[in-house]
């Protein structure tokens, strides 16, 4: 028998694991939403509108409908009833483009849907989509990139619930700012930015009699579940949404958009299961993207550096038809402390396809300019910004009057100087040199919610010694099912590698939102309420067994740990294998469930104020002989609570700081003003940051539990290495050239300015 010292008690999270479903994706047997195939599958391809505004007049689908292998050409006359969505409570009934496919002939972006084809083949489809003519009444559109605030209510409807436009005030922000000493006010720009994950957006739609089945690459199966319901006028058992993997989706996967009620709509018409894949192209005009954003943001300063006020004022653009809003004051009213501030938001109105959100919505767009205006602050001032931001630090969250419930920031910038040799910086614009390159050097901060959604999962314990774990939650790439070895194999004590997964299935206990950064955080209640429901059983089992060793004993006086049942007297040592007694009980398994409850969006009033918190400290390089710029060195700190898995976790952080780097250097969505297209809709033309434009990255994580969040303390982490990476680039780059770039992406000719080109 081993003694208590030989049982592996070692817990598994917080050491390097590689993903566990890494295996399947590299040999390609993980299969995706468009891998499906199913007998007497067909394919359908939406027909797009050529205009931004006006009205169909004429819809001509007499040679399509002639052409080989063609089943159905469907439009607003024969696809049958769509119903409108409603949101519900929590995460429920979110759809950020609410009106159903072909509802009238009102067109309102370019590239909305006005048929579909369906055929045997996907190039017959394709061939019938483009064979179909459709005749306009146009109509002046707008897509104007200068943004001024509409005249809308103090308090408007988004796609999330109301919310009023003064999000955030205390003080007398604009009395402080006129009597301030030292005073900033600038306007930073963010274009349109589109999500062009690799695995594009599709669905493959089923019926049997009134139930259906639709394979999607949803990052919230859930919540499509309940929209879809609603669309079809089904209850929510006749609906399955099945998800096993997503090839990223950065948030264009979040919600519900009008091809996936086409291709259910379809299916329904033609009775046969129909796949429907968009193009690339197709992603740029109706799948979403980062709205484009103008903010000015005003501070007022002491001589020393006391923020005595901050005004963050924003307009974002938003379509025509719903409501997104991208909330750039998300952080502004806790991230420093000043006892006058004031953030305010508008909207413009445009004549585009709906923005949604991004990876980091709003905080990342938002951070850019507020703390890019930390740094202009803090040259101003000639003052170090990283000790700017200190002296600014909170004793707690200003905007709502609450503790924080754990927030090491300036441990973060502390650390940040540190690893990136801050000290060694002169402050002198274009003075530091390397290699016949002059250097750059920049910082920024960065801050994300913390939060939970509801989740629920069963865990079995099997006489084989293995272990399962089902939630309907997906894995979008970030690494949810290792995350649920991880903690499931924390209670068990089974091997990581003898843990199943089972994810991406509204047949399985209820999933959070793979969003938000909060998929971790909420799954872990869940699976260990559910995995202690689990360990109860396997304790009752082990007594009421006849020739059980613990027969006699009462389930209370016995533990369990390392995957063995004991008497609490006796210690571990003297512990018998669960897999033993399972099988003396001649059972294959035990199981437990478990659930817990979010607190995202809950009407009491919180206790503390979770987010996370980091730095980012970027290195720029100049060569003004030929006007080129790259960021050359990143050293990212996150103060993340506790990291389940530090090897994903820096993998999401490097992945966002790339992401970051095109932000700042490369990205943004042009549309055409004559018909409103997006003009760089492909991957040849919007550039985003490859291999060759990724510098050394070092990721460093504190790694102090938030233990008012979960059991574990962790927090989320996929997207706060996004927020404030491209202030840090722009800090970086007035340092080496003494050009302040306040409208991204920095481009050649925002640089030809510069009077360091010799």
């Amino acid at each position: 028998m081993p003694t208590a010292q030989e049982i592996p008690t070692t817990s598994p999270i917080g050491r390097d694991t590689p993903r566990i479903d890494g295996p399947l994706k590299v040999s390609g047997t993980a299969h995706y939403a468009s891998d499906f195939y199913f007998p007497g599958l067909l394919y359908g391809v939406p027909v797009e509108a050529t205009i931004a505004k006006g009205k169909i007049t004429k819809l001509d689908t007499a040679a399509a409908e002639k052409l080989p292998g063609v089943r159905a050409i469907l439009h607003r006359q024969n696809i049958g009833k769509i119903f409108r969505s409603t949101l519900g409570e929590g995460m429920n009934g979110i759809c950020i483009e609410r009106r159903p496919p072909f509802e009238d002939d009102v067109v309102r972006y370019y590239g909305q849907y006005v048929a579909l084809a369906v055929a045997d083949t996907f190039e017959s489809a394709k061939a019938a989509a483009d064979a179909v003519v459709v005749s306009y009444a146009k109509e002046k559109l707008n897509v104007d990139f200068k943004l001024t605030a509409e005249d809308d209510p103090d308090e408007v409807m988004t796609s999330y619930g109301p919310a009023k436009r003064l999000q955030s005030e205390r003080g007398d922000a604009a009395g402080a700012f006129v009597s301030a000493p030292v005073k900033l006010d600038q306007t930073y720009v963010t274009p349109a930015e589109t999500h062009v994950p690799i695995e594009l957006q599709g669905t493959t739609a089923m019926w049997d009699g009134d139930k259906l089945t639709i394979y999607e690459e949803s990052q919230g199966v859930f919540n499509m579940r309940g929209v879809l319901a609603q669309m079809f006028g089904l209850p929510k058992e006749n609906v399955r949404v099945i998800t096993k993997f997503v090839g990223s989706g950065f948030g264009s996967k979040l919600w519900p958009w009008t091809h996936c009620p086409l291709a259910v709509a379809a299916s329904r018409q033609v009775g046969k299961p129909v796949k429907l894949v968009l193009s690339r192209k197709m992603t740029f005009q109706s799948a979403g993207h980062r709205a484009r954003t103008q903010q000015r943001v005003r501070l007022g300063a002491t001589p020393e550096g006391k923020l005595v006020s901050l005004e963050h004022d924003y307009v974002c653009h938003r379509s025509i038809l719903d409501e997104y809003h991208e909330n750039c004051g998300e952080a502004t009213s806790f991230h420093y402390s000043t006892p006058n501030l004031r953030v305010h938001f508008g909207w413009a109105r445009r004549n585009i396809g709906t923005p949604s959100d991004m990876r980091g919505p709003g905080a990342v767009p938002g951070l850019y300019a507020t703390e890019s205006a930390m740094n202009e602050m803090a040259d101003q001032l000639k003052l170090d910004p990283v000790q700017f931001r200190i002296l600014n630090e909170p004793k707690l969250d200003e905007g709502e009057g609450i503790p924080f419930s754990s927030r090491h920031y300036v441990e973060c910038l502390q650390l940040g100087a540190e690893k990136f040799g801050w000290s060694k910086r002169n402050p002198e614009i274009g003075a530091m040199k390397s290699e016949g390159l002059t250097l750059g050097w920049g910082v920024a901060g960065a801050a994300w919610i913390a939060t939970r959604d509801s989740a629920a999962a069963n865990v079995e314990l099997r006489d084989d010694g293995t272990a399962r774990v089902a939630c309907g939650a997906q894995d979008i790439g970030t690494g949810t099912y290792t995350v649920l070895a991880l903690l499931t194999s924390e209670k068990t004590g089974v091997a990581v590698e003898k843990v199943e997964v089972v994810l991406g299935d509204t047949e399985l206990p209820l999933g959070p939102v793979s969003g938000g950064s909060w998929a971790t955080a909420s799954v872990v209640p869940a699976v260990f309420a559910a995995a202690d429901n689990a360990i109860n059983s396997l304790l009752q089992v082990a007594t009421g067994t006849p020739g059980s060793q613990f027969q006699n004993r009462k389930p209370d006086e016995l533990a369990f740990l390392g995957g063995r049942v004991f008497v609490k007297a006796n210690g571990p040592g003297r512990g018998v294998p669960f897999a033993e007694i399972l099988k003396r009980a001649d059972l294959r398994l035990v199981t437990g469930s478990g659930r817990s409850e979010g607190i995202f969006g809950s009407k009491a009033k919180p206790k503390f104020s979770m987010h996370s918190y980091g730095c980012h400290f970027a290195e720029a390089t100049w060569q003004p002989e030929i006007a080129r710029l790259r960021v050359s060195r990143v050293v990212t700190v996150i103060d993340g609570g506790r990291i389940i898995n530090p090897l994903a976790g820096r993998n999401q952080i490097e992945g966002a700081v790339v992401m970051g780097i095109g932000m700042a250097l490369l990205e943004h969505t042009t549309y055409d003003p004559q018909n409103g297209a997006p003009i760089n809709s492909n991957l040849a033309d919007y550039i985003v940051a490859v291999n060759a434009d990724v510098p050394r990255l070092e990721v460093h994580f504190l790694d102090y539990p938030d233990l008012e969040l979960n059991a574990v303390g962790a927090r989320g982490i996929g997207e706060i290495g996004l927020a404030g990476i491209a202030a840090a680039i722009t800090a970086a780059t007035y340092h080496a050239t003494g050009v302040r770039v306040r409208e991204l992406p920095i481009k050649i000719e925002d640089l030809l300015t510069s009077s360091i080109l010799t």
